[in-house]
């Protein structure tokens, strides 16, 4: 069998490196070449992609709507944009959630996981599916991310002698609960609403932290439910371990960077001592789990390879 046929579009962003890099070390696969003449002309670009076994858009939301309609309907396109995530057209590649691996071993159109939206999902879509959370709880979370998040002018900004005392601290942002991964946080897990959502931006490199704070007796639940749910439901997955009630923690600490580089998510089911409140936390590196590693993974069950192919756990 000949080499798999590659084509990263946007390759000099962020995620498009982080990607490019992964497949480079791929022996069974060619990454196709495009000239810098070409990089922004739109026809190029997508003669490429209908060339391609499998290609990444790793673009602007409106640059990735705008190439697809030029598309062959059967070539096989992942989409790390916000484009499609909502798009019921669009497989969410997010294999772990029931139903998913399957889908996407035959899939044409893959939209990647938001990193923030992956942190939330992997712990409330299973609580939803299984019928513990209502579809009409209304969830709060909060979300801890490095700056590499921010892309490559914000790691220059973070990288560069400092000269703004702000990039000491964290920093809360999307203030006004208004944040693009919303939408597919409550499209993807059921809820009616999405959650009241704010996301900090902390000076570190990378790795992510989402906290989802729960009122058991409002939900008539007991923390070891949750907690035993979970781990059922994730039960003999390489990529998402859901550790014991109460247990896990480093000393009661859970640094955010603890997982970066790796490719895996782990959840904490954390109950307070009367086991009326609860808080479950996904820690996971927003550059693997939260993009380039989610990309290759789906990627690896559309091409039929072994699904963590390439993957550090």
């Amino acid at each position: 069998m000949g080499k798999y046929k590659i084509f990263v579009d946007g390759s000099a962003g962020t995620t498009g490196l982080r990607i490019a890099d992964r497949l480079a070390q791929c022996s069974d696969i060619t990454v196709l070449p495009i000239s810098d003449a070409d990089r922004k002309n739109l026809h190029a670009r997508a003669a490429l992609i209908n060339e391609s076994d499998l290609s990444f858009l790793c673009l602007p939301d409106d640059a990735a709507r705008e190439v697809v309609p030029l598309l062959r309907s059967d070539v096989r396109v992942l989409d790390t944009s916000t484009a499609h995530r909502t798009d019921p057209a669009w497989v969410y590649g997010l294999p772990e959630l029931h139903g998913t691996r399957e889908k996407l071993k035959t899939a044409a159109r893959v939209a990647v996981p938001g990193c923030h939206a992956t942190g939330f999902i992997a712990p409330t879509a299973p609580l939803v599916q299984l019928g513990l959370l209502p579809k009409t709880t209304q969830l709060c979370c909060y979300s801890l991310t490095g700056y590499s998040g921010g892309g490559k002018k914000m790691i220059a900004e973070y990288e560069a002698p400092r000269t703004d005392p702000a990039l000491n601290a964290a920093r809360p942002y999307g203030l006004a609960l208004h944040h693009k991964h919303l939408p597919e946080m409550a499209a993807v897990t059921g809820l009616d609403k999405p959650p009241l959502f704010v996301p900090v931006l902390a000076d570190y490199y990378a790795g992510m932290e989402t906290m989802i704070p729960l009122d058991l007796p409002a939900l008539g639940l007991t923390a070891q439910q949750v907690a035993d749910a979970l781990a059922s439901y994730y039960a003999g997955e390489a990529l998402v371990t859901v550790h014991p009630l109460n247990s896990g923690t480093d000393g009661g600490f859970l640094a955010a960077n603890k997982l970066a580089g790796r490719d895996g998510l782990e959840i904490f089911c954390l109950a307070n001592p009367d086991g009326t409140q609860m808080q479950l936390i996904s820690l996971f590196d927003n550059l693997g789990k939260g993009s380039s590693g989610a990309a290759v993974q789906c990627m690896n069950l559309m091409l039929g390879r072994k699904e963590t192919e390439g993957l550090k756990q």
